[in-house]
């Protein structure tokens, strides 16, 4: 009798019933399959077949450039004050920071300051005590990368909370992010969401002069005039405050809208660090006012009337309920590091989705009609056996595609087609070598035992370089040749397993139950 190890007889039934079990909540509706556990879902489909919404996006990297520039003039400001350093002309100047020291006895002191602000900053002095400050080509490279990484996982963590469903975020390029919602038909509450920095600090407000005076051009050194966010309300229409982040939005641990006096309100609270700078703040500026900036408009700026110690506090303004929501939402995710641009926006109706599975299902059944009256006309009974192989080839590359959450596009289906014929690729050499073997006069069990054992090196061979291909076209390629890659390479996997151990074991009971005396090969 063919031999067929019962561990192997044991694994081939496990993993089938697995692909069955995994394959089966592709047959419900979406609204029976909801109530299903979480990983007991069906293949989600893709932005090409399902319809939705598509954006492309670009980080503003030159505003991280821009922004660290500017926090190094206040690095600068600070530590030459508290050192009691004469200086003029501080400012940004292209890419670089200039300062003047005006003291000669100073200069040395100075210079061996600021080389200790930053150490991806050059310094370069002059013996006139003119100073530059200038990062590295390499510093602002890394810089600029990691804003695009940390809006690519802000982007998520925003769409992610307003509850889209099966959403694909992905970096193209070097400062571009592609965003594809299925389902999602009308996308200006998620542009919306993603085109605010919501960038959260809080200052003091400059007591030394009024926003009139400012106005007129007359904003004093470490001090800015912000636009008020809140015109309609009778509140003045900006306001001169300082420069210093007392604490940063980066410190908070939650938000969440709720209600005060009636009023749709935003509540926050501080980490550990942002509450004691928080409480800091405010016990060592009682009496004064406190601004609450959002992407540089000031939201409010009541007075500290007492010491604020418990790490939390409100923001209100004049919300709506959504509003509330979403600046929650916003402050909940974290600030961008840059702004982002919309550069592209296109919805995909559901009838171009409904036509391309259409098209994709006949593709697929002509494919497999195909197929299986071959295997049939050229191979008898063996080839009914492939063509069983070939529909758990199916069962377990759908179930393995449902498990792993893949998302199916009409690339992917192209794949799925493709996979249909390399899995019968392999059955077929696995019956050309029995037939080999016979040729050369061995009995049935030892054509078909020789037969499957050396065609296996073969199949292998032949799926390995298939899957060198498939990974190279999920690394180097982007949106729709990977979802053909993914496919692709799962399809392989499968008719490896198929062709090599199901084929081989239905071939071996067929063998035992009729004891043929020849082959229909």
């Amino acid at each position: 009798m063919l031999y067929y190890p019962r561990w192997k007889i044991a694994m081939v039934a496990v993993i089938a019933t697995l692909g069955v079990i995994f394959v089966f909540p592709n047959l419900l509706t979406r609204e029976q399959a909801d109530r299903l556990p979480h990983w007991l879902q069906p293949i989600s489909l893709g932005l090409d077949l399902q319809g939705g919404s598509y954006l492309l996006l670009e980080v503003d990297t030159g505003y991280v450039v821009r922004e660290q520039l500017t926090s190094l003039v206040e690095t600068v400001r600070t530590t030459l004050r508290k050192e009691k350093v004469k200086y003029s002309d501080l400012g940004v100047r292209g890419d670089m920071v200039n300062v003047r020291v005006i003291e000669a006895d100073d200069r040395a002191k100075a210079r061996d300051l600021l080389r200790k602000l930053d150490p991806d900053a050059a310094l370069d002095a002059r013996d006139d005590g003119f100073m530059t400050l200038k990062y590295s080509e390499q510093a602002v490279k890394t810089r600029k990368t990691a804003a695009v990484d940390q809006s690519l996982e802000i982007v998520r963590r925003r769409i992610d909370e307003v509850g889209t469903r099966e959403p694909s975020i992905q970096r193209q390029g070097e400062d571009r992010i592609v965003v594809q919602l299925p389902g999602v038909k009308d996308p200006d509450r998620i542009k919306s969401l993603l085109g605010k920095t919501a960038k959260l600090t809080f200052h003091l407000l400059d007591d030394t002069t009024t926003a009139e005076e400012a106005g007129r051009g007359r904003v004093p050194p470490g001090s800015m005039l912000l636009p008020s966010a809140e015109k309609e309300r009778g509140m003045p229409e900006s306001y001169v405050v300082r420069k210093r982040v007392e604490v940063g939005g980066d410190m908070l641990t939650d938000s969440k809208a709720t209600y005060s006096e009636g009023r749709p309100v935003v509540s926050f609270r501080f980490n550990a660090g942002g509450g004691k700078k928080f409480g800091d703040a405010t016990r060592e500026n009682a009496g004064k006012f406190l601004a609450i900036v959002l992407d540089d408009k000031v939201i409010s700026a009541p007075r500290i009337n007492e010491p604020i110690l418990g790490g939390s506090g409100i923001i209100s303004g004049s919300f709506s309920v959504q509003q509330a929501q979403d600046l929650a939402l916003l402050l909940r995710a974290g600030a961008l590091p840059a702004p982002l641009q919309v550069l592209e926006e296109r919805t995909v109706g559901p009838d171009l989705g409904a036509d391309s599975i259409q098209a994709g299902t006949i593709a697929s059944a002509v494919g497999l009609l195909a197929v299986v009256v071959f295997m049939v006309v050229i191979y008898g009974v063996l080839g009914i056996l492939a063509n069983v192989a070939l529909v758990f080839n199916l069962i377990l590359l759908m179930a393995l595609l449902s498990a792993l959450g893949a998302t199916l596009t009409l690339p992917g289906i192209a794949g799925i087609v493709l996979t249909m014929g390399m899995a019968v690729d392999a059955n077929v050499l696995i019956y050309e070598r029995v037939r080999e073997e016979q040729r050369r006069g061995r009995s049935i069990l030892s054509a078909v035992q020789h037969g499957f054992d050396r065609a296996h090196a073969t199949i292998f061979d032949a799926n390995f370089t298939h899957m060198i291909a498939a990974l190279l076209l999920y690394v180097f390629g982007t949106g729709p040749i990977r979802g053909f890659a993914v496919t692709l390479g799962i399809g392989i996997m499968t008719s490896q397993f198929t062709a090599v151990n199901i084929t081989r074991l239905m071939v071996a009971i067929w063998i035992a139950v009729r004891r043929p005396k020849t082959l229909p090969l």
